[in-house]
């Protein structure tokens, strides 16, 4: 590699590494805003299509259709809303089930998701690439107040993927790419805490009968369940580092015509941190009382954390038609292995803290999608795409008001300009349709139910430029 590409690469990955924010949720939580130009066909064509450095994402074999050195650099703003309607959101058993108090709101956050690539042909038929993306991400924030606080007020799940790979052609026909996935991962957890119904179960698990906590906590301290004023909260950060591979094939199945497979490996996130707890006033004075000089002394206190989740394999199959020299069709199929996502676990160092398990049993889930490429001239071409991208939340039993999606229907519009022979642009648009989204979700423990309806929508506009040296 020369010396000016790598300082254009390294400069570049730089201003990326300061980019990269917590995002909005995709299907699950994985985004596949990787492309501007891919964005303009719903990313129907997208392990097939290699029309520009963006293939080192979506299929590093690709890389073999390019010439010289190419570099994408790409942002996509993507505009949520996820406006919640209450239907019977009430408090847990301990507090009798009266409804759960509080405003409804739209817990959607609007983001910026960039994209760099670079791609050089090395000597012989072989090609290196390297990708700075943000495969995964969720951003959900609510007001303090909102009906769900003890569910979920903010959530963010951040990462950055630094993906070098390598692709060479096997034949005339068939090329093939291989990548290393180095990717760090964050993530910040908050809600609030009902102080009534915490002060009544760790007053029970000091061996007091329900009534008596009740009466000690309600009556003796006070203290009313879903009281805003009164409430405690939690605020939990951790992070990992770790890697992953991919693999790519391309092949030609005649001049016109080519198929694209693509598979990327699960990644194993094992995230350490700390969790910071603020107590409300009434219910700190009832734990400094009653358990100073006890083991229970340090409950809610601020202590260390740790959290596993599986981030799930992925396989695309793309096919892209050249119908004439005007008119490309693509078509695409992925799936995403979202059934290794059982619970979300948080564990903490002090074990007076009971581990924390929220179940999810999500589902494996799929995504189709079609498109087309009109070149208009020799500068100009439009794009356009339509694609189903399922959930993998099973019920409304399971779905979290930190990821509360449902299933989406894509509908993308795009253009492509080439500036000139070295510099073009790319403008992709899409809007989806979310299906109105069900929910029905207990805090574990407390048993607090969230009962009531999302409507959600999404806006995502991309820009990108391409550059050839």
């Amino acid at each position: 590699m020369k010396i000016n590409s790598m300082v254009r690469v390294a400069v570049a990955a730089s201003l990326m590494s300061g980019l990269y924010s917590a995002q909005v949720s995709a299907a699950g939580f994985a985004l596949i805003e990787n492309s501007a130009s891919g964005m303009g066909n719903a990313f129907a064509g997208g392990s097939a299509i290699a029309d520009d450095a963006s293939t080192v994402w979506f299929n590093p074999a690709g890389m073999t259709r390019l010439k010289g050195e190419q570099i994408s650099v790409a942002g996509h703003f993507i505009s949520p809303t996820a406006d919640f309607t209450n239907i019977d959101s009430k408090q847990g058993p301990s507090a009798g089930g009266t409804a759960l108090n509080g405003a409804v709101d739209d817990g959607g956050a609007n983001a910026l998701v960039p994209n760099f690539y670079y791609v050089t042909q090395l000597e012989g038929e072989a090609w290196f690439g390297l990708g700075v993306t943000v495969p995964f991400g969720l951003s959900t924030d609510y007001n303090d107040d909102w009906m769900g606080r003890y569910h979920a007020t903010k959530s963010e799940v951040s990462t950055l993927n630094i993906n070098p790979s390598f692709a060479f052609k096997y034949n005339d026909k068939t090329s093939i790419g291989l990548g290393l996935s180095l990717q760090y991962i964050e993530a910040i957890l908050e809600n609030n805490i009902d102080s009534a119904l915490t002060c009544v179960g760790i007053t029970v698990a000091a061996g007091q009968t329900l009534a008596n906590a009740q009466a000690a906590c309600i009556a003796g301290q006070g203290l009313v369940p879903g009281t805003l004023s009164q409430d405690s909260s939690q605020s939990l950060k951790g992070d990992d580092f770790n890697w992953g591979w991919n693999i790519g094939v391309l092949h030609e199945i005649d001049k016109s015509s080519r198929v694209g497979f693509a598979y990327r490996s699960s990644i194993d996130a094992s995230l350490e941190g700390k969790v910071d707890f603020t107590v409300g006033a009434s219910f700190q004075n009832y734990l400094t009382t009653n358990f100073t000089g006890t083991q229970l002394e340090s409950f809610l206190t601020d202590t260390g954390v740790t959290a596993g989740i599986e981030l799930p394999a992925q396989l695309s199959v793309s096919y892209v038609r050249d119908v004439n020299s005007e008119l490309t069709v693509m078509a695409d199929v992925t799936w995403t292995e979202w059934s290794n996502f059982n619970a979300l676990v948080i564990k903490f160092d002090n074990l007076v803290q009971p581990t924390s398990t929220q179940p999810e049993n999500w589902e494996d889930s799929y995504r189709f999608a079609l498109g087309a490429n009109y070149q208009v001239d020799s500068k100009m071409v439009v794009r356009a795409g339509v694609a189903l991208d399922q959930t993998p939340v099973p019920s409304a039993e399971e779905r979290t008001a930190r990821i509360p999606g449902d299933e989406r229907t894509w509908v993308s519009l795009g253009v492509g300009y080439e500036i000139d022979a070295n510099t073009s642009i790319d403008v992709g648009y899409s809007h989806l349709f979310v299906d109105d989204t069900n929910i029905n979700n207990a805090v574990p423990g407390s048993g607090q139910l969230l009962i009531g309806k999302y409507a959600a929508d999404v806006d995502i506009l991309s820009v990108q430029g391409n550059f050839k040296f």
